[in-house]
């Protein structure tokens, strides 16, 4: 399997979607961040970390920027969290799921989903809860 094609494939995909003004967006573009970001832990398996900073590179010079090693980790652990972590819903954007992709806990990530969608969070507000450790302040049960 040719990872980097593939990968470039989707992103290709990915930002002719973008263009589209449709309901369902929100939905296509985490379809496809889930997409590159399996083919990216899979091409880690293969390769090594260092094949991010390589498709990072090539993507950079054929596709223009917005494709830095950090934004490619980021899709890559969005797919992580996506397969270990239920709640996971295309109720919320990309840019919510990279607030809360790096924490360890996946109860931690679980909550604030629902609180996003319970209380329908921007993520300006989203940032403001996690920097108030809400969840660490709920009772133990």
């Amino acid at each position: 399997m040719n990872f980097y094609n593939e990968i470039k494939k989707e992103l290709v995909d990915n930002e002719i979607y973008k263009k589209v003004k449709d309901y369902s967006k929100n939905n296509y573009e985490l379809q496809k961040y889930y997409n590159v970001g399996k083919l990216l832990f899979d091409a880690g398996k293969h390769y090594g970390e260092g094949i991010i900073k390589e498709y990072s590179r090539k993507l950079t010079e054929e596709l223009g920027k917005g494709y830095s090693p950090t934004r490619l980790k980021y899709i890559r652990r969005f797919y992580e969290v996506s397969i270990k972590c239920p709640s996971v819903t295309d109720q919320l954007t990309y840019t919510h799921y990279c607030e809360l992709i790096w924490f360890n806990d996946y109860n931690k990530i679980s909550y604030y989903i629902n609180l996003c969608i319970k209380q329908n969070l921007s993520v300006r507000k989203l940032r403001e809860k996690i920097k108030s450790k809400e969840y660490e302040r709920l009772p133990e049960e």
